[in-house]
């Protein structure tokens, strides 16, 4: 869910960004380096402790939403800046300016024409950020941040095996760490095996 929303609005933000320009551009890019002068972890961190802070009795499904929102917070930069920078190219070709000559609304041209060719890098951006949110998501549990301690969780897994660490059951951390390891390797492989898909050049 928080690689959906980051795409979601690192997408909205870049194609407007990159079809609009002037000062939206402008704005939208400041913004962006400012998000990205933030460590992600640290912010995920700061938003997921703030929010169990302020609502210490809360619901799985809020914590959960709290937990998605840190998250997301920072992974929409690498969208909006990857579909702005496509969207700069896309917007002055042939295809786009026969479009706006035959008037077509701007808004149907980039949902009709520019976004379906700017979506190849943001499939591979996503299937490798699916692997930096669940790092993520098991770090902040192992801080004991992150999901509630009754939901599983890898990270919740390590946090607990690390106590027994030295009493001989090496198992209750090696285990899930391992898997971890794991899901995020085939998670990294599927996305350079999703970009060479992708790639007509290759083809």
């Amino acid at each position: 869910m928080s690689v959906v929303l980051s795409v979601v609005v690192g997408v909205v933000f870049g194609l407007l960004a990159g079809f609009l320009g002037g000062w939206l551009d402008s704005f939208l890019m400041r913004v962006c380096d400012v998000m990205l002068s933030f460590p992600p972890i640290l912010v995920a961190l700061l938003i997921a402790g703030v929010g169990r802070a302020l609502f210490p009795g809360a619901h799985e499904s809020l914590a959960f939403g709290v937990l998605i929102i840190s998250i997301s917070l920072t992974g929409w930069v690498q969208y909006a800046r990857t579909v702005r920078g496509s969207t700069l190219v896309e917007r002055n070709k042939e295809y786009v300016q026969a479009a706006r000559v035959t008037g077509v609304a701007p808004i149907r041209i980039m949902l009709r024409h520019v976004l379906p060719n700017v979506m190849g890098p943001v499939m591979v951006l996503a299937t490798i950020q699916v692997a930096t949110a669940i790092i993520t998501e098991a770090t902040l549990s192992f801080l004991g941040v992150g999901v509630p301690p009754t939901s599983p969780s890898l990270g919740t897994l390590i946090s607990i095996g690390n106590q027994y660490l030295f009493s001989g059951e090496w198992w209750i951390t090696v285990f899930p760490g391992l898997m971890l390891v794991l899901i995020a390797l085939s998670v990294n492989l599927l996305g350079d095996w999703l970009r060479d898909a992708l790639n007509p050049r290759l083809r």
